[in-house]
């Protein structure tokens, strides 16, 4: 700021250039300019999210005492020990758990006073201990930033939580005569000083901001909730290197050890990111998982790397997606890639919001449910009508994921509810029509009598000999592995007659007879349904998982292709 102030005895501006909150020499603030933005979300919408946290506001309260202050630039003690206690009784703390507060504190010789006056006088109806919560003001930094100076104080607050140090006030030596530090619960803090966790729980802190006509506002602030086991930055980082020979390799090994031992300050997940996405790759490889931590000059053990060599391998060779069918579901699917990749992260936001007309339930809620909902999202995440869903959006996330990274496929193919995500990465649907006619097809199939699956560890032309008419092969996934389904008695007692040949059948994880004749009553609607989407040619080639042979345009634009597909 280039332009200086007149100080004038009795005002609000330092005469000599410092702000000294709290101090004998206190005599006024000095004035700046900025700009403070933070990003506010709820809690528990930041923790499904994955998102960085770096502090949590508990509570907050603002008041307006200007009407019954003595003068217009006097600050009012009641107004202020109101707010506070107000904010502490929102955010339902014991003023025993704060253990700092970033005070207004203008170093000006009532103001200070003032407000060491209200803060004791709320914190006295929670406790009677001295000298155990510390003070300090972001003005004798940065000065009074006029409209930004609450937010300034806001931010350095969350620092200091995220950092876990308190940030020491500036040209505080000694006490100012008119407050009573030693009486109080208060000390200023004068030196970085390293922020303890708390007795009774996590680290908390005071905010608050006054305006000189009367308006008084503080918050309390928690430090932000540890991260889930899961989340990226709390674990190991996959680093990966090449080079064209195997010696050009281990120099490079030894370049990355040294260059992160040099800074200390940089993410090894950022690190990690740009070594997979943003190097060319060549025939002589190498990774190493560095654990969150650890030091960097371990990478310079031989042992810590796996090596590979690739240089005679074609460049070119096409890669097919598989998506896979029910049976592969479970609690919290994929939720490390949801913390850790915003690719995937945003992918499966927009299937989820595409699902969500559809569906009576959140279905976030059912893949990553809070900790008392566990079991009953267990229970639904098995339930057809959510089971379909879930799979389907999992799946497309995973393929935009992939082709981020720039692994494009030659050909896609899905094995029963895995086709629909494959018929999306080719073209065949479009997301938002492939996500109703899928939660569409789980409802359906939910309403149907319930039936059972069982995989054989036979050929198809043996398990079709010895099964009976009232049961149908649902799918042969190997040359000696197919699953039969049917009505459940049926199924029982063909596994019995199975078991009594020694022949061990495995039931299957699923609520219906997929696949079977059980399906046939909602075929008709179904192909209705899919008559109502536009169905375009693939742009990719496609398999048939009902044929395994190549799939025609003529084929997947034919909506009773899609009800046979439920039924064979």
């Amino acid at each position: 700021q280039d332009q200086g102030y007149v100080h004038l005895d009795g005002g609000l501006a330092s005469p000599d250039g410092r702000c000294r909150s709290f101090d004998a020499r206190a005599a006024g603030t000095i004035f700046g300019s900025g700009v403070g933005v933070v990003v506010l979300k709820r809690l528990e919408d930041a923790l499904e999210a994955g998102d960085v946290i770096r502090a949590v506001i508990l509570g907050s309260a603002i008041n307006n005492d200007g009407s019954v202050k003595v003068s217009y630039t006097a600050p009012s003690v009641e107004g202020q020990a109101l707010a506070i206690a107000n904010a502490q009784a929102v955010a339902g703390v014991d003023p025993r758990t704060i253990q700092y507060v970033e005070a207004h504190g203008t170093a000006t010789s009532l103001g200070d006073p003032i407000e060491v006056t209200a803060l004791t006088k709320v914190f006295r109806e929670g406790t009677e201990e001295r000298g155990f919560c510390a003070l300090g003001s972001v003005k004798s930094n940065l000065g009074h930033l006029d409209a930004a100076a609450g937010v300034a104080g806001l931010i350095k607050t969350t620092l200091a939580l995220e950092h876990r140090e308190i940030p020491p006030s500036l040209h505080y030596e000694t006490p100012n005569p008119a407050i009573d530090f030693e009486a109080s619960p208060f000390f200023v803090n004068a030196r970085l000083t390293p922020w303890p966790a708390g007795h009774e729980g996590p680290r908390r802190a005071g905010v608050s901001s006054f305006g000189v006509g009367g308006t008084n506002a503080h918050a309390v602030l928690e430090e932000a909730p540890q991260r889930p086991a899961g989340d990226p930055e709390e674990r190991g980082q996959v680093l990966v290197l090449s080079a064209a020979s195997a010696e050009a390799l281990e120099g490079r090994i030894g370049d990355l050890a040294s260059h992160l031992s040099a800074h200390p300050e940089l993410d090894a997940a950022d690190v990690a990111w740009t070594l997979q996405t943003g190097r060319t790759v060549l025939g002589h490889r190498a990774s190493a998982v560095l654990d969150r931590g650890e030091d960097p000059a371990v990478l310079t053990e031989a042992a810590r790397w796996s090596r590979a060599v690739d240089d005679d391998a074609p460049r070119d060779r096409p890669v097919a997606f598989l998506f896979s069918g029910q049976g592969s579901q479970h609690l919290f699917m994929a939720q490390g890639l949801y913390q850790g990749e915003g690719v995937f992260r945003e992918a499966l936001d927009e299937v989820l919001a595409a699902l969500a007309p559809h569906l009576d339930r959140d279905l976030a809620g059912l893949l990553f449910p809070a900790e008392g909902e566990r079991a009953a999202a267990r229970e639904l995440l098995y339930r057809t009508r959510y089971t379909q869903p879930a799979l389907f959006a999992v799946e497309h996330a995973l393929a935009q994921l992939w082709q981020s990274w720039g692994v494009s496929p030659a050909a896609v193919l899905g094995h029963s509810i895995g086709q629909y995500a494959a018929a999306v990465t080719a073209g065949v649907f479009d997301l938002a029509d492939a996500a109703r006619l899928v939660a569409v097809r789980g409802r359906l199939m939910d309403e149907l009598p319930a039936g059972s699956m069982v995989a054989v560890p036979l050929a198809e032309e043996e398990l079709l000999r010895r099964l009976p008419p009232e049961l149908d092969l649902a799918a042969v996934n190997e040359a000696e592995r197919c699953v039969v389904a049917g009505p459940t008695p049926a199924v029982e007692a063909f596994v019995e007659s199975l078991r009594a040949d020694r022949i061990a059948a495995r039931a299957l994880h699923t609520s219906h007879a997929f696949h079977s004749a059980m399906m046939e009553p909602i075929l008709e609607a179904f192909t209705a349904e899919v008559a109502k989407v536009p169905l375009r040619a693939p742009e990719l080639p496609m398999v048939s998982d009902s044929t395994g042979t190549w799939a025609t345009p003529a084929e997947l634009t034919d909506p009773a292709y899609w009800a046979r597909h439920l039924r064979r």
